[in-house]
Order: structure tokens, then sequence, then C-alpha cells
């Protein structure tokens, strides 16, 4: 079971995300800014920014909003210049972390990760020193209340999906970053509830953390998504979900 989905299911269930409304609208309008520079404005033809632009129409962010995040992305707005930066360290245990950032400040934001991790228990380590352990993949979590096993894995290789996971109260669906549209569009097509769906980096294995080195991995995690060009924090820890639900609480 995967550290990664309880914890961004917790903090669905939590309404973590609705309390940091503004912070997501700041995220999602970086990400779509950055799809539209590098592969243009037309989200038909730009998968990037056709999955940017889906993510900010199910959080309710004004069309106007994404329009204009895509005209400055396209250079037909002024806007910030921004750079997508992908650090790599470890946390507590020997965790391993990958934190995608988008940043207008390389500088001010390279010391300021690197103050996250130190005084949380972790360190930054080299470019290249644990990307290796991660693999891009489409992953999307649906509660089992909702799904039948059979019938979603059926549904999930129909539409080119990878693997069906079991992670306790949920399933997990892997998918190559090509098919994740089209599976996302078939498991809400037969009105499935996904509290996690997503372009991610889904380790290859995971370290199962216990006791204090859970928690200060928690608090480690904690600080850098709420770090303000911090776009997506993925890690290899796994932690017993009581655990996770009591630092998270």
């Amino acid at each position: 079971m995967s550290g990664h989905s309880k914890w961004a299911t917790i903090k669905h269930k939590k309404g973590a995300l609705d309390a940091k409304r503004g912070k997501i609208f700041t995220r999602l309008i970086k990400e779509i800014t950055m799809a539209a520079k590098a592969g243009g404005g037309d989200a038909e033809g730009n998968p990037r920014l056709r999955t940017a632009v889906a993510a900010a129409k199910a959080e309710n962010m004004p069309a106007d909003n994404i329009k204009r995040a895509i005209q400055r992305g396209t250079g037909e707005l002024p806007g910030a210049t921004y750079e997508e930066i992908m650090f790599e360290g470890y946390g507590p245990g020997g965790v391993a972390l990958l934190v995608d950032v988008t940043t207008d400040n390389r500088n001010r934001t390279v010391s300021e990760i690197r103050h996250a991790f130190s005084k949380n228990g972790g360190n930054l380590g080299e470019s290249g020193s644990v990307a290796w352990m991660f693999h891009k993949k489409g992953y999307i979590v649906v509660p089992k209340s909702g799904a039948k096993e059979d019938d979603l894995m059926a549904l999930v290789l129909e539409n080119g999906g990878d693997d069906l996971r079991d992670d306790g109260n949920d399933w997990e669906i892997v998918t190559d970053p090509a098919a994740f549209e089209s599976v996302l569009n078939a498991v809400k097509g037969a009105r499935l509830e996904t509290s996690v769906a997503e372009i991610s980096m889904i380790p290859q294995n995971y370290i199962k953390l216990e006791g204090q080195a859970a928690n200060t991995m928690i608090r480690l995690l904690e600080a850098l998504e709420d770090h303000d060009d911090v776009q997506h924090v993925y890690s290899n820890f796994d932690v017993d979900t009581k655990q996770l639900e009591e630092v998270a609480g």
C-alpha cells in the first residue's frame, strides 16, 4: 500500500484542498501557463494543457482565469517568466522525494526548499540521485465502496490502462501517461468517484516508516507542499493509515 495515495486521499477527505483553494488556483494557473508555453495554446493538440485545463475546471476555476493563463503561456499577455525545476532528496529513513517546482526566482526557491528539507529531517540530493526510483504514470484512485474489482479491471484494461492495485479502502489505477485521459474518461463515464486523478511519479517500491520517523516525514511533506512554488511532491514512503490520520489531523 502506498503512502502517496493515502496521504492524498486523507487530505482530500479532510477538506484541506478546499481550505487552500487560492493556493490550488495559483498552482493550476502555473501549470496551464507552462503547458501552453511548452506545447501551444490549443488544448486539443496539447495533452499536457488539456489535462491541466480539466484539472482547473474540476476545481471550478473561472473560464476567464484559464484563458488568461493560456495567453500568458503563449505570449499573448504579459506575465512572469517561470522556470520548472525538479528537486531530488531524502527524508527520514532514506525515503526518496521528488519535488516539482515552478518558480520565477530560482535562487530564492532553491534556498527555501533546502531549508524545508534540513528543518524537517531531510536533505537535498544531487540531480539523478532518486529520480531513477520513479516512473511517470497516470494515477487514479477510486474508493472501493463505489466499484467492484472485476468490473473496474475490465474497464481499465479495455481503455488502455496498465494495472489495478488493491490499496486497502481504495483501488489504485495505473496507466501509461498517453492512456490516462482515456481511462479517466471511462471511469467518469461509469459514474465512479475518484479521490485522486493525475499524471504522477510512481515509485518502484516503498519504504515503511513508523513512529517518530513517520511523523517527521509527514511534517516534511506538509512543509514542502505548503511552499507557494511547489506544484507536486512525490515520495516512496509507506505508513499505517491510523498514524497518518493522527498526524494529518
